[in-house]
């Protein structure tokens, strides 16, 4: 039977760090506050929070890019401080703000991180070739860098952390500014390389869309604390957001409809719609319809929704 650790792509336990700045270097910061985490192997894993929280923090720490002030951080079974040099053969990184050398050519790029890697000869040009028709570059291998579109750049960087056919990927913001059909298609290939080559994907995002699509569990963090982890629907049951009645009715309003049981609120929309997040759906809706059929109000239309995540989101931002 496998041990816990050997399921796990990421084991954290209380991290913290912190960083001094000002004058002197006599202001600290707390960017971490006693991070504990535990990503199973093969599972894409969502780490959300507002600007500040520590994200980017954690990634690079899990990424050996920082070291933790104090607590501890396995990766792929490796301790992160002491094995550092084994474990970077085995990960890469691609960040939604990219910076290569401007002057570089895109095939460039991506051929000068494989022989960081080791690659050289006839393997490092297959896996340049392969990476440029996967990513649709071909038409701009030749290019330099600073003459790329965003999302041109996004998918360099999306090649080049491929180049070591790493086990663990981190995605820092990975459709940052993207256009809403290059952020699909992105989406899309994230998603691949998971069904495909069964990789371990840890990314950040401010889109609670990416997350619910992609992530089979997210963290929030907010001021260096993990707030809440589990899947999309663990989390909406655990904040006990409820679900959403939404009702076009004639009158279109009614008094005693946010008083009734069950009813945590009702939302007004611009369309004409009645949003009411009730505890219980299987339980509140018969009650609703049968009170307003009775007071004599005609239901011209209803839908029912579960909470999206970034309902999930807001409330743990408060």
């Amino acid at each position: 039977m496998s041990s816990p650790a050997a399921v796990l792509a990421i084991d954290a336990r209380d991290v913290e760090k912190s960083f001094r700045s000002g004058f002197a270097r006599g202001r600290r910061t707390l960017a971490l506050r006693g991070v504990s985490l535990a990503v199973p192997r093969g599972t894409i894993f969502g780490l959300l929070g507002p600007n500040g929280a520590g994200k980017t923090t954690l990634l690079s720490i899990l990424a050996t890019l920082l070291t933790p002030d104090r607590g501890t951080a396995r990766v792929l079974g490796l301790d992160v401080v002491r094995d550092a040099a084994a474990l970077r053969r085995r990960l890469n990184m691609a960040s939604g703000r990219p910076s290569f050398l401007w002057s570089l050519r895109v095939a460039e790029i991506v051929a000068f991180y494989g022989r960081l890697y080791g690659l050289s000869g006839a393997a490092l040009r297959r896996r340049v070739d392969g990476l440029i028709r996967e990513y649709e570059l071909e038409p701009y291998r030749r290019v330099p860098y600073n003459e790329l579109s965003t999302g041109l750049k996004q998918r360099v960087a999306l090649a080049k952390s491929l180049v070591n056919d790493p086990e663990l990927l981190f995605l820092d913001e990975p459709t940052l500014g993207l256009d809403p059909d290059v952020s699909v298609r992105v989406r899309a290939h994230v998603a691949a390389l998971r069904r495909e080559r069964g990789m371990t994907i840890v990314l950040t995002t401010h889109y609670m869309r990416e997350a619910d699509e992609l992530c089979d569990e997210v963290a929030f963090i907010k001021a260096g604390r993990i707030l809440a982890h589990g899947t999309p629907d663990d989390l909406k049951r655990q904040i006990k957001l409820g679900s959403v009645i939404a009702l076009r009715l004639d009158p279109p309003t009614v008094p005693w409809l946010a008083d009734a049981d069950g009813v945590l609120r009702v939302t007004p929309d611009d369309d004409g719609w009645l949003e009411c997040t009730v505890d219980d759906v299987d339980k509140r809706l018969p009650v609703l319809l049968r009170q307003l059929i009775g007071d004599g109000v005609v239901v011209r239309n209803l839908q029912v929704r579960e909470p999206e995540l970034e309902e999930v989101f807001v409330e743990l931002a408060r």
